[in-house]
């Protein structure tokens, strides 16, 4: 038993964790800029919303946003059509610590192993279970992420789905998944809303089958959205 739960003990990130909360919110931002997450003249959603996204705090991330202005990725604009956009020309190649990020290929690929190992069971128990309350709470949020105006409120929504998704499995403690969620959302980028949205689709078909009592599917789609993240997760995804 001891080397079965060392095999799911999720890797430690030591790359990105040796940055600073500042240089992880500069890394992120300026890699989506890099892959054209975020397009030139895009507007970036309000310190608060972004904060939120990124797990970190308000102060964090206007000081930077003010840096990535410095280095030319950003671009700060007064008055009522302004706010922090990127640059209509992005600077490249000066934020080095975006390299933690590039460079964790295999961490990514440990994270992903870990959370469909764990994900797809919790799957599997709230499809058998299907509590009520549980399944009108996931087309709820399923609702809330179609009509999401930007990727820093989707990405709340996707976390809370998750753990709701966990929740219904009736698992008394969910712990070690939650931990495992929030070490591979370190990861996360800002993607365009639109491929976000057609994320969400995974997202519909897996109430489906809780709320169909069935397993199987349930596990299939589970396995289909995870699986989906080695092809995503810090690349500019297929259109």
């Amino acid at each position: 038993m001891a080397g079965t739960d060392a095999g799911l003990t999720a890797p430690a990130l030591t790359g990105i964790r040796r940055l600073s909360a500042l240089d992880t919110v500069r890394a992120r931002i300026a890699l989506a800029v890099e892959l054209g997450l975020l397009a030139p003249g895009e507007r970036l959603p309000h310190n608060a919303e972004i904060a939120k996204a990124l797990d970190v705090g308000e102060i964090t991330v206007r000081r930077a946003l003010v840096s990535l202005c410095e280095d030319g990725v950003l671009d700060r604009r007064r008055g009522r059509t302004g706010g922090t956009l990127v640059a209509t020309e992005p600077a490249t190649g000066r934020v080095r610590e975006i390299a933690a990020y590039t460079g964790a290929t295999a961490e990514v690929g440990a994270l992903i192993d870990h959370r469909l190992a764990l994900e797809c069971g919790l799957a599997h128990l709230a499809a058998l279970r299907r509590p009520a309350a549980a399944v009108a709470e996931l087309r709820d949020l399923v609702e809330r992420m179609d009509a999401a105006a930007g990727w820093a409120e989707f990405h709340d929504l996707d976390a809370r789905f998750h753990l709701a998704v966990a929740r219904a499995s009736g698992v008394p403690s969910t712990e070690r998944y939650g931990e495992a969620l929030r070490d591979l959302y370190r990861f996360f980028l800002p993607y365009p809303i639109d491929y976000l949205r057609g994320s969400n689709r995974e997202h519909r078909d897996l109430v489906r089958a809780v709320e169909n009592s069935d397993p199987v599917a349930a596990v299939e789609v589970t396995c289909l959205h995870v699986e989906a993240l080695r092809h995503t997760m810090l690349t500019r995804p297929p259109r």
